[in-house]
């Protein structure tokens, strides 16, 4: 009678349960639809207003941790925290992937090839040198008890994640108040390479604490670069393939222009899945699609799906950064972190200045003994760069990989580590950009830097085109000018003459007018608006 009571009442207790979980579940879906809100009208108003000190990413974080502290206080931890959290899955699968890809979709090929020898210099022998010299000193303050002690190899895959920059939150200010475009593309084009160089050097590390036994540099190099160059490959493949597509299937039509639309959003996630698929790195691979893509398949589309393809994908990244910074802040305070290895985190944020300077100043150096006097960048430039390694959503996903990588507490302290350090970055270096760019003299047109008299970033033409300036200290914008192509093309004239020759005729349609410097710099102000909110 007892057993039959019992299932009896069982199916009712199961009727109410998906009742109440599905009511919790909305209750989740909602509190993350207002924080989404309430961070891009924040985000708005305090543009509006020019409050730097409080930039948008720092106000979507505060938004979290406030949400987070209230949720603790009311006892709604459990059925909120439940709906609240994503899996490691969707943050690397659906978030990380559309942040990527805009950041290669986005980036200005002209300032970015330019620049392109300082840029590889700073994103990939800098981040190394950055990731090494972290490990080391974090590995040697444990030696000394100076903090939580953890083996070589584990101090070397924190020191690959912290050092991926994501200083998306200095590149609106340096948007907002005007600064010189090569700094611009040298801040934003080192943020772009060295996610694809940490998440590469993480997985080699990870695959070295997985395989200790047999592991010697040389086979070590070669995980390295079967990752990194693998991944290039195939992202640059896939995009290639994307142009050829979009140029001979003949979808610009009016009646096909939703076919093709969608054809160019899923072409990323092809590159992302087949990356992770053959067992390289996806976000490396999603990264170069986006280049390859912008640069040769997005001449190919119409102009509805052009705007289209710009719009939607700045869409989705900016929901996706603006939730990853909301998370983190929630993270915080409904998360059970190891707060009490705070000497860690100390000591973590004083050896990445250290490291990072060791990245900006040694790689500043190296690129100044091969560039003429007029090129050179400035010891101001260089503090600027030094400023703006702010951490985010790439060194807190790769943190959050750890603690399934590396024994429980040593993940989980790296966790709270990364966690404490990307929200003081982007609280303390993103509130502090605008004073650090005044106290440089590095914005405006009225100060006496050879680099910012020759103009801002917010220059336009007549057509309200981007006007890059270059690096020169004469004042004649004709001798500039003159300067700046001689220059550019004495530093990459084998890829610019590659690329001219056979690379745009074989991949984009020729239209007779693809050069119009008014029509290019249009779109890349567009762009560049855009990634400032």
């Amino acid at each position: 009678m007892t057993m039959a009571s019992e299932i009896e009442i069982s199916p009712a207790d199961a009727r109410k349960a998906p009742g109440k979980e599905q009511q919790a579940a909305g209750v989740g879906i909602l509190l993350q639809i207002m924080m989404l809100v309430l961070s891009f009208v924040l985000g708005h108003v305090l543009r509006r207003k020019k409050v730097y000190i409080i930039p948008e990413a720092s106000a979507s974080l505060l938004i979290g941790l406030i949400v987070g502290i209230l949720a603790n206080i009311s006892d709604t931890e459990t059925s909120i925290r439940a709906w609240f959290n994503f899996h490691e899955e969707f943050f690397f699968l659906f978030l990380l992937p559309p942040i990527i890809f805009q950041s290669g979709f986005s980036l200005a090929p002209k300032p970015f090839f330019s620049n392109f020898g300082a840029i590889v210099t700073f994103a990939i022998f800098g981040t190394f040198i950055a990731s090494i010299v972290t490990g080391i000193l974090v590995y040697l303050g444990g030696l000394l008890f100076l903090m939580y002690k953890l083996p070589l190899v584990e101090c070397l895959m924190f020191g690959a994640l912290i050092s991926a920059t994501d200083p998306v939150t200095v590149l609106s200010i340096f948007q907002e108040l005007g600064t010189d475009v090569n700094l611009y593309a040298l801040v934003f084009g080192e943020s772009v390479l060295n996610d694809a160089m940490a998440i590469s050097l993480y997985r080699t590390m990870s695959s070295v604490k997985a395989q200790p036994s047999g592991q010697n540099l040389f086979m070590v190099v070669v995980r390295f670069l079967e990752t990194f160059v693998g991944s290039m490959s195939a992202g640059v493949g896939v995009g290639f393939i994307s142009a050829l597509l979009f140029k001979y299937a003949g979808l610009d039509i009016d009646n096909l222009q939703n076919l093709e639309s969608c054809l160019f959003v899923l072409f990323p996630y092809f590159s992302y899945m087949l990356a992770e698929g053959l067992g390289l790195s996806g976000i490396v691979s999603i990264l170069f699609t986006g280049i390859v893509m912008k640069h040769y398949a997005y001449s190919n589309l119409s102009q509805s799906s052009q705007r289209f393809a710009s719009a939607f994908f700045e869409l989705i990244s900016s929901l996706a950064e603006t939730f990853v910074f909301i998370y983190m802040g929630f993270d915080i305070a409904m998360e059970q972190h190891s707060w009490s290895h705070v000497g860690f985190i100390f000591f973590s944020i004083i050896f990445i200045g250290i490291a990072r300077a060791a990245n900006v100043f040694s790689c500043a150096y190296l690129v100044n003994l091969v560039r003429p006097s007029h090129r050179k960048i400035p010891p101001k430039h260089q503090k600027a760069l030094w400023y703006s390694g702010l951490r985010g959503a790439m060194a807190f996903a790769l943190a959050l990989q750890s603690v399934h990588d590396l024994p429980e507490g040593h993940g989980q302290t790296i966790f709270t580590a990364t966690t404490a350090i990307v929200v003081l970055t982007v609280l303390l270096i993103g509130g502090s950009t605008g004073t650090m760019l005044e106290a440089l003299d590095v914005v405006g047109g009225d100060n006496d830097s050879p680099l910012s008299s020759v103009g801002t970033i917010t220059n336009f033409d007549g057509n309200n085109g981007y006007i890059a300036p270059p690096y020169n200290e004469e004042s004649s914008s004709g001798n500039k000018i003159k300067m700046k192509l001689k220059e550019f093309h004495k530093s990459a004239a084998s890829f610019t003459a590659i690329d001219k020759n056979y690379l745009t005729p074989f991949f984009t349609v020729q239209n007779g007018d693809e050069d119009d410097e008014g029509k290019f710099y249009g779109k890349l102000s567009f762009s560049l608006k855009n990634r400032s909110k």
